[in-house]
């Protein structure tokens, strides 16, 4: 593939260019290292590195043509054309939709954004829209599909070059519809700049990643940004019952929809029964029964058949398709063995933890304990620690502080941290055991026939990251193993 600079050029609100735009681009890298013969490299300011500093071997590397915003020195190499921007993460994005060629105005990409239930709700969109009949692609935590065929992924949103060739694929290959998780991190760092979104859904809003965003204002702003800039023939669909849910989509110019399981909404659902299999629902007095269970889960279901119904899907094979709906790996899984049940899910904010608790309690017999083990993670907004710590003692009949990814930092400051937000009495029943190993055999160890033990934080994940190592280590795995 191939692109003339001239036909990327107009889409840049470039402010100085030196150089021929008759050439052609091969490639589009915002590493230097990924930089091959006939690149167009994009120096983008990060958070970590800056990449004006690797102009020079980006040349070296081959590419013939250089975006960038600072002022640089040297722009006198022969054949190669600089052009700078006011803002590179923005020119990157347009380049990127240029080079694939728009891919998304080419399909329905609907983009689902908060704090909890994006995995799900994109995921379960997925899935039904396949049984449906579609092609479909989907671009999410846990993996990436075009169509049947999952890729790895590494970020809940992918960097702009890797999203828009996603989309050229599921374009090549036929799909009409994209489901997409959309991070603040995405938001703010331009990932889904120069992406066209037939519709944007929102979760809700709770505590987390102020290690990033500073402030919870700043956290808001940015998830709101997303909504602001949907086009007025896209659909925005957002939850009745969050305080945050009206302010997301005061200024879209979207056509606003709403979901919801306490106040009015367009989509109202009512929980009927909650049992650890499923639950029965009312969605707008239609019955639904569903192997997903608890409120937060109801409002991930309304969620998903709203959005269904907004893109065509008629009502009843909307409901009929998401009652046979299978949840997403590591989201409440169940695990029953020796008359204990282990509930494995990704919960890694206050909120989340509250929400798993209170279903489990919600369905659980006063004769069954719950047995909570969780950690938080490292390098990440950390005055959750102390709230998460609190909010499972709370909740829990015993609680057991370990490891998630502690990365770079000391696990036993991490729980200490998060053993600062309990009382002198909580401290004296919770136990510390920063082997996560060990703290889920533990559990398995104390609980009783009919016990409950929840194992919260990393959910699907398949690793544990300490110091920058990545080795093999699964809840799902490591609890069967001791059940």
């Amino acid at each position: 593939m191939q692109k003339r600079l001239s036909d990327i050029l107009p889409y840049l609100q470039h402010v100085e260019l030196h150089g021929s735009t008759d050439s052609f681009v091969t490639g589009i890298a915002a590493d230097s290292r990924l930089v091959e013969f006939g690149s167009l490299f994009v120096a983008i300011k990060g958070t970590v590195s800056d990449g004006h500093l690797f102009i020079e071997k980006a040349i070296e590397q081959g590419a013939k043509a250089i975006v960038y915003q600072d002022i640089i020195q040297n722009q006198t190499y022969k054949d190669i054309t600089f052009i700078r921007v006011n803002d590179s993460s923005f020119a990157l994005a347009q380049c990127a939709a240029v080079f694939y060629d728009f891919p998304s105005e080419k399909l329905k990409l609907v983009g689902v954004t908060g704090t909890n239930g994006k995995t799900t709700i994109a995921t379960l969109l997925h899935q039904l829209f396949l049984k449906s009949g579609f092609k479909s692609g989907l671009i999410s935590t846990v993996k990436n599909f075009v169509n049947h065929t999952a890729y790895e992924t590494k970020n809940t949103t992918p960097d702009v070059l890797t999203f828009n060739k996603l989309l050229a694929e599921m374009v090549e290959k036929g799909c009409e519809y994209c489901f997409a998780e959309v991070s603040s991190h995405g938001i703010v760092q331009q990932r889904v700049a120069g992406l066209t979104f037939a519709g944007g859904i929102f979760t809700n809003l709770t505590h987390d990643h102020l290690d990033y965003h500073g402030t919870y204002v700043e956290y808001l702003k940015a998830k709101k940004t997303f909504f602001d800039n949907l086009p007025k023939n896209a659909f925005a669909l957002t939850n009745a019952d969050d305080k945050n849910g009206k302010i997301m989509v005061q200024n879209t110019v979207a056509k606003i929809s709403t979901y919801g399981l306490k106040n009015f909404a367009d989509f109202k659902i009512k929980v009927l029964e909650k049992h650890f299999d499923g639950m029965l629902s009312e969605l707008n007095r239609k019955e639904l029964w569903s192997v997903l269970t608890g409120d937060f889960n109801a409002y991930n279901l309304a969620a998903v058949h709203a959005a269904s119904v907004l893109l065509g899907i008629s009502v009843d094979d909307s409901l009929q398709i998401i009652s046979g709906l299978q949840s997403v790996r590591g989201r409440f899984e169940i695990l029953n063995k020796n008359q204990k049940t282990v509930i494995v899910d990704y919960a890694h904010t206050p909120d989340a933890v509250k929400n798993v608790l209170q279903t489990i309690d919600d369905i659980r017999i006063p004769e069954q304990n719950i047995i909570t083990v969780v950690g938080a993670g490292g390098e990440r907004d950390k005055t959750k620690r102390p709230i998460m710590a609190q909010t499972a003692a709370e909740l829990s009949n015993r609680l057991i502080l370990t490891s998630d990814n502690p990365r770079s930092e000391q696990p036993e400051t991490i729980l200490a941290e998060m053993e600062a937000g309990l009382t002198n009495e909580q401290k004296r029943t919770t136990l510390k055991i920063q082997n996560r190993e060990e703290a889920i055999k533990t559990a398995l160890m104390l609980a009783q026939p009919g016990d409950i033990v929840l194992i919260a934080g990393k959910g699907h994940e398949t690793y544990q990251e300490v110091n920058g190592v990545r080795t093999r280590f699964d809840d799902i795995e490591i609890a069967e193993k001791y059940m």
